[in-house]
């Protein structure tokens, strides 16, 4: 289980002490995603990079199974908005990166690396390089990576952002094909409602910086065929709405 506990952060700007987060606490169980939706500049991105380490500098606590989260002794995929593939390498060495640098490549990693690949529909794409591919096939390769690397919590910041619609929710559906074999605990953030409802076990609702929990909604229609279809998604979005009305602060 990941906790975070009173979790603040500020930053200095000119002469200005800048509060950019919180106080926030929300507990996150093992094997579930997390949909955190809030205003521009409230502090999503900034929750992302304390969680990954990326951040260091903070009041309060981020720990998980109990010990206090590190990158060097804790396994944190992060998939970011531009997917973070490297250009001079191929699809498959983008793809088996992270196995590399924890020298973690064997058969069985490999096996692993190359069914996921397929499941992707990206196998065929091994040899080409990033500016090869498409926005969508650049996803599924940023995708692909975070779960051969198998870590213990994913970090998704807008990752469907700059695809069309139709190639997002193409995106979408591969993730979640791919999170229900192997459960990774997830957090993204989103600008999208709808998004926030497919993709979200729980959806947690920020209000502006700084930024903390207006509301945490277990969500009732989570991984139900044809969910897009219900009439329980629209009501949820609604929902979601009045509560961005009346939480989120001009």
């Amino acid at each position: 289980m990941l906790k975070i506990n009173d979790l603040k952060i500020s930053y200095k700007t000119k002469n200005t002490l800048v509060e950019a987060l919180g106080p926030l606490t929300m507990e996150v169980n093992s094997g579930d995603t997390y949909a955190i939706i809030g205003p521009s500049g409230c502090g999503k991105s900034t929750l992302l990079k304390a969680i990954g380490g990326i951040i260091s500098n903070f009041s309060g606590s981020i720990t998980l199974n109990g010990e206090e989260i590190n990158p060097k002794t804790h396994s944190i995929g992060l998939i970011p908005q531009n997917f973070g593939l490297l250009p001079w390498k191929t699809v498959e060495e983008n793809c088996i990166l992270g196995l590399k640098i924890k020298d973690a490549i064997d058969e069985l990693t490999l096996d692993k690396a190359a069914f996921i690949m397929e499941t992707l529909d990206i196998a065929s794409l091994k040899n080409r390089f990033p500016k090869e591919l498409s926005g969508g096939q650049k996803q599924r390769v940023a995708i692909a990576r975070s779960f051969i690397l198998n870590p213990q919590i994913l970090l998704m910041d807008e990752p469907f952002s700059a695809l069309d619609a139709i190639t997002r929710e193409e995106a979408q559906e591969l993730f979640l094909s791919l999170w229900n074999q192997y459960k990774t605990t997830t957090i993204f953030v989103t600008h999208s409602i709808d998004e926030a409802i497919y993709m979200g076990k729980k959806i947690a609702i920020m209000n502006s910086c700084p930024g903390n929990i207006i509301e945490i909604i277990d969500n009732p229609i989570f991984s139900l065929k044809n969910m897009r279809e219900m009439k329980e998604f629209g009501e949820l979005s609604t929902y979601i709405r009045g509560i961005i009305k009346s939480g989120w602060k001009a």
